[in-house]
């Protein structure tokens, strides 16, 4: 049933490219690019560690042990899978990597295959997406499968009584980096038991790096020079409505605002909303853009560094699938805030029982919350610092998961 599910799936994935689905033909067209890629890039006389990243926030909770082994092992061979075009779009060309390539989906043809064809000595599942038959012919030849950064929750199909036989996948996997408690006690209730550590979240290891190597960013200094600047970052148009509206009516406020969107029709849309000056990025100068009250992010790649000039971080997503990066900005001690989709990340339900995250769910909320950070600049002061507290205390997974899988 599992399997034929899988051709289900995929017969479905193909129908919608056909039919001129952007996500879908991109993964079509990528799948069937990686059979060209392994034919062309593998090395027969090479054996490879394959990380596999289901999208590009998995890619950046593997990546501290990506570029550590790179460091400490340049002979290793590494080979990077991504399932969604969102991560494989964007990282396709990552250089830490000696081969980066789509995942095919998972039919027992396809498995035979990539796993022939690729000849890993391991493979390292970040998070989440354990496809049952890749790890059953893994398993089978004895190749050891680690997961790291992993959490479960209760309502997860293994933890059913009708996944039960799914869950015997996870019995073959050679150790769990659980990021809590919780996913060690549900691992539990399934026999997995000896092969557990809690180590927390390699997520906070990448934004503690990036926050090291955050460079300057002249024009955005200039920018929030002696202002308060809220800093929107990931947002989509239910964040931008809320965020605007109370920017549009307090003029001692500065805004930054990255939207999760860059296309020319949202960045028009963001424009007409505003009732102050506002400029884009790659529109302006540093001599320029201090005279404007509202700067939108039009390129990616500078959210990360740009979150350093908030006096208040505003995390995008949570009106809609999920919130975006939220210690990416916690990092930089400032207080961070998002909408009520949130319950599925344990940094964001840390920070909220600390102080250092704020939810809200009604721009009312958004009003008072800021007003009152107007009023009390102590509160700010000390929700920041409990957020940057919270970053530092939980690093260190990368270096127990390296220690453990390469000594």
């Amino acid at each position: 049933m599992y399997s034929f599910g899988i051709y289900l799936y995929a017969f479905i994935v193909r129908l919608l490219a056909c039919f001129g689905h952007r996500k879908a033909g991109l993964m079509v067209r990528g799948q069937h690019e990686t059979w060209r890629i392994l034919r062309h890039q593998i090395r027969e006389d090479e054996r490879y560690v394959w990380f596999h990243a289901a999208s590009l926030g998995e890619f950046e909770q593997g990546r501290p042990l990506m570029e550590r082994l790179r460091s400490e092992q340049p002979d290793c061979k590494i080979l990077l899978t991504f399932f969604s075009p969102s991560g494989y779009e964007v990282r396709k060309n990552y250089d830490v990597a000696d081969v980066v390539c789509y995942l095919p989906f998972d039919t027992p043809t396809a498995v035979r295959r990539f796993i022939k064809a690729a000849q890993p000595e391991m493979l390292v599942l970040i998070k989440y997406e354990f496809w049952r038959n890749y790890i059953d012919v893994l398993h089978r030849r004895h190749i050891p499968i680690y997961s790291v950064s992993s959490i479960f929750r209760s309502n997860q199909v293994f933890f059913r009584w009708y996944g039960r036989n799914y869950a015997r996948c996870l019995r073959r996997i050679t150790h769990f980096f659980v990021q809590n408690e919780v996913s060690r006690r549900l691992l539990a209730t399934i026999g997995v038991t000896d092969n557990v550590t809690i180590v927390g979240d390699t997520r906070f290891d990448r934004v503690l790096d990036i926050h090291r190597a955050a460079r300057p960013l002249p024009l955005v200094e200039a920018f929030a020079a002696n202002h308060c600047v809220l800093v929107a970052g990931s947002t989509w148009a239910p964040d931008e409505d809320i965020i605007i509206d109370y920017f549009n009516r307090h003029p001692e406020l500065r805004l930054v605002i990255a939207p999760h969107v860059v296309s020319e029709q949202h960045l028009a849309e963001i424009e007409q909303k505003m009732e102050r000056p506002v400029v884009r990025y790659s529109h302006t100068t540093p001599e320029e853009a201090a005279h404007y009250d509202c700067l939108i992010i039009d390129n990616y790649g500078l959210l990360s560094s740009i979150y350093r000039y908030a006096r208040v971080a505003y995390i995008g997503g949570g009106f809609g699938v999920s919130i975006h990066n939220v210690p990416e900005a916690a990092v930089y001690g400032v207080p961070v805030v998002f909408g009520p989709n949130n319950k599925k990340f344990r940094e964001a339900q840390d920070l909220l029982s600390l102080g250092g995250a704020f939810e809200i769910h009604t721009a009312d909320d958004f009003n008072a919350l800021l007003d009152d950070f107007s009023a009390h600049p102590d509160r700010v002061d000390a929700a920041g610092h409990a957020a940057g507290t919270y970053i530092h205390d939980n690093a260190g997974a990368g270096d127990i998961i390296f220690r453990h899988i390469w000594g």
